[in-house]
Order: structure tokens, then C-alpha cells, then sequence
């Protein structure tokens, strides 16, 4: 089968050496040593793109399908690039986008471009990367940046270090250099009731949506232990060494240290410590039962990646009872551009947008129109803006890390 890009028979290297957009989907998948270079040209030369998708059991059509739009929407976003010169863009915007919706996001952002950004007699600037290339490009100018007027207008991603420690963006935030200018009153039913209030009270931080973290349970493995439905279940002796976590994914990862040590001090995270197996990336979690060793019996993953478990198989998914611990996708917008930056605002808050987070993605949107299709009987732990005042989030994620390396290496 042969395409205007590429062939079935052409090996990963070859694919991701003419098209780097593709890596992205290939990591999806299960093969996260592609975004190593070393690893990329000894494991990538060796794999044809039938035989990957083969040993994942993927649709190649679908999967064939998502490279040409992957490759297609890369050009049409180089053809837009181009017609803007960085340092003269009346806008900029950066950010990470979630894998699993980057490709939906951007092909419905350049939409937007065509149809409604041109009108506004604006240029617009953005550099929107994939999560899985990780925050360092961004914390790298965010770091050296002393004047609020040299940072971008727009910040998009999910995290916590990112936006409140106080050698990047909390910085700017602490001197009221952004709002929240989504003009949303309410959020979506699901993360504004009596038990939980996401919005920001002093308006200074924005969210378009959430990524939860649940439990992928290998019913195979539990050799007697009941099934854990709980973060107190995990942290349980029973599950020493034996749960596999997200330690790849910075941004989750970080928001599950920051709850647990909340909830439980740092007992809690030592615990979560002793319980490491090792970590994975989902899409190879999903497939951990058929490993011949070092199967973790509890793997903690965005709850997206459960939706890729084979029906009637071993692993189970369990939506946490006290709560699926959640990494707020934030959208952080400058004060003293509000009336400039409203039309881009108002696009990335638009329920649009919030039905790609929740419908493509499994990452439930907090727009009030968006039906994020969770039953209402399960709930979200959220670390709370009081306790991210009242503390140093910056140097509390270093704490935890530290507490949390010392148990493993314990």
C-alpha cells in the first residue's frame, strides 16, 4: 500500500527521518524510544510500518489515515508560519497540546485562521508542541525572560510547575501580569458543585480542561489481593512495588506528588515510592499483561489510554472512588492585551474546542456546554487554589520528587 508520502514497507526511521510530525504518533502507540534519536535510528531501521502496527494490533488504514492528516496539517502549519515574522506578531502564543488531540486542536485552530483570524487585521504567532516533547524549550526562555512585554501573550498547557513556580510563569503571575478573560461565569456541572470549584477566584488563571489520572488494573496479577478502587487502596503494602507509574508524563506525574503528599504528607509519597514497578508509557501500559515479566499489577495512566483496552481481556479500568487526581489544562491570557487576545480567547474556550479536549481526547472540558460523557458518580481531586497560595508549588514539586526518589532507591 503506497501513499504520496510513504510506503507500508517503509521502515519507522525512514518515515519519521522525512516527516519528524509523525514521531508523535508512533510514541501513541507504543513506541516511545522513537523520540530518542539514538534509539530511533537502531530500533526505527529495523521496523517496517507494517510490521509496527501489526505487533500493536492497529488499523493500518486508520493509522495510515492519521499520518497523512498529521503530515498535511504540519504543512499547512509551516505554510502559516511563514507568513508570519516572530518578532513582528502582534500575538504569540505558546504552549504543549495533549497528544492524543494536538492534530484535531490545530487542524481546528488553522480554521479559525482562515476564517475568522484574517479578519481580525492582527498577525498571529503560536508554536503549539506535542506534550510528549516535553516543557524544557519553554522554561528555557521563560527562565531568562526579566520583562513581562518579551513573553508570550497566550500560554497553553497543562501543569503545575509550569505556571506556578516562581522562576517561570509564577512569577508574572504574582505581579497580576495575567487574567481570565474566557468570560465564563460557570464551568461545566462536573468541576463546579459543593465539592469542587476549579475556577480561580481571583481570576488571574484560566483551565479549558483536565486530564484525570485512573487506575488500569491487570486482574491476572492480583494473585489474591482485592482490586484496589482508591489512592489509600495503592499506597497500601500490598501494592509495593508493583504499580507502574506516569513518571515520563512531568505534568501529571506532578500533580499526583502535589495531591498525595496534600492528603497523605510525606508518608504518602514515601508510600507511592515503595509502590513504584516502573514506569510506561500508556499505550505500552495497555499492553503490560503480555509482558513475560515485571507486569504491574496497578498502572496509573490518563484515563484516554484505558478507552485502547481490549474488551473481555485482563485489564480492568477503575475510575478512583475518592477521586481521579487531575492536571488542569490551563490557558493563561496577558491583562494588558485582553481586548487584542479576546477573539484568540474566546476560540480556545469555545465549546468547539472543549468538545475536541473531551470527545477526542477523554480529557473532559470545564465549558458548561461541553457533555463530557463521565457519570456524575465519579469524582475529581483537585489540589485547590487555596493550598497553591499558601504554598511554593515550585519548591514543594522538588520536596516530593526528592521524598519520592529516596523511597525507590530505598
Amino acid at each position: 500500500m503506497k501513499n504520496k508520502y510513504f510506503n507500508v514497507e517503509d521502515s519507522l526511521y525512514d518515515i519519521t527521518e522525512h516527516y519528524p510530525e509523525t514521531i508523535d504518533l508512533f510514541i501513541s502507540i507504543g513506541f516511545e524510544n522513537m523520540k530518542d534519536e539514538k534509539q530511533r535510528a537502531l530500533i526505527g531501521k529495523a521496523i517496517t510500518l507494517e510490521t509496527a502496527l501489526k505487533m500493536k494490533k492497529i488499523n493500518v488504514d486508520v493509522f495510515i489515515e492519521n499520518l497523512e492528516d498529521a503530515i498535511n496539517h504540519n504543512k499547512a502549519i509551516i505554510d502559516e508560519t511563514e507568513k508570519v515574522a516572530n518578532d513582528d506578531a502582534d500575538i504569540k502564543i505558546e504552549g504543549i497540546l495533549p497528544c492524543p488531540v494536538r492534530l484535531p486542536l490545530m487542524e481546528a485552530f488553522n480554521k479559525w485562521m482562515d476564517e475568522t483570524g484574517q479578519k481580525l487585521n492582527v498577525t498571529i504567532d503560536y508554536e503549539l508542541k506535542a506534550a510528549s516533547m516535553g516543557v524544557d524549550w519553554l522554561k528555557e526562555s521563560l527562565e531568562k525572560s526579566e520583562n513581562p512585554n518579551l513573553i508570550s501573550d497566550i500560554f497553553i498547557s497543562a501543569g503545575f510547575d509550569l505556571f506556578f513556580d516562581k522562576k517561570l510563569i509564577g512569577k508574572w503571575a504574582e505581579k497580576d501580569v495575567f487574567e481570565d478573560i474566557t468570560g465564563t461565569l460557570h464551568y461545566n456541572k462536573d468541576f463546579e458543585n459543593e465539592e469542587l470549584c476549579l475556577r480561580d477566584p481571583n481570576k488571574n488563571y484560566s483551565m479549558i480542561g483536565v486530564v484525570p489520572a485512573v487506575f488500569l488494573i491487570n486482574t491476572q496479577e492480583l494473585n489474591g489481593r482485592k482490586i484496589p478502587k482508591s489512592w489509600e487502596d495503592i499506597l497500601s503494602t500490598e501494592f509495593e512495588n508493583s504499580v507502574s507509574l506516569p513518571i515520563g508524563d512531568f505534568d501529571l506525574f506532578n500533580a499526583i506528588l502535589l495531591n498525595i503528599y496534600k492528603k497523605y504528607g510525606e508518608q504518602g509519597v514515601k508510600k507511592l515510592g515503595k509502590c513504584l514497578l516502573k514506569s510506561m508509557h500508556p499505550s505500552e501500559m495497555v499492553q503490560s499483561h503480555r509482558k513475560k515479566y515485571d507486569k504491574p499489577v496497578v498502572t496509573i495512566m490518563p484515563y484516554f489510554f484505558t478507552k485502547m483496552t481490549k474488551r473481555g481481556g485482563p485489564m480492568e479500568a477503575i475510575w478512583p472512588s475518592d477521586g481521579a487526581i487531575i492536571s488542569p489544562i490551563f490557558l493563561l491570557t496577558k491583562k494588558n492585551k485582553k481586548e487584542l487576545l479576546k477573539p484568540v480567547v474566546d476560540f480556545f474556550a469555545s465549546k468547539e474546542v472543549g468538545e475536541i479536549l473531551s470527545h477526542n481526547g477523554k480529557f473532559p472540558s470545564v465549558n458548561p456546554g461541553v457533555d463530557n460523557m463521565i457519570s456524575s458518580d465519579h469524582k475529581y481531586m483537585w489540589i485547590g487554589w487555596d493550598y497553591i497560595r499558601k504554598n511554593d508549588i515550585g519548591e514543594l514539586i522538588s520536596k516530593c520528587e526528592s521524598i519520592f526518589s529516596e523511597a525507590v532507591e530505598d
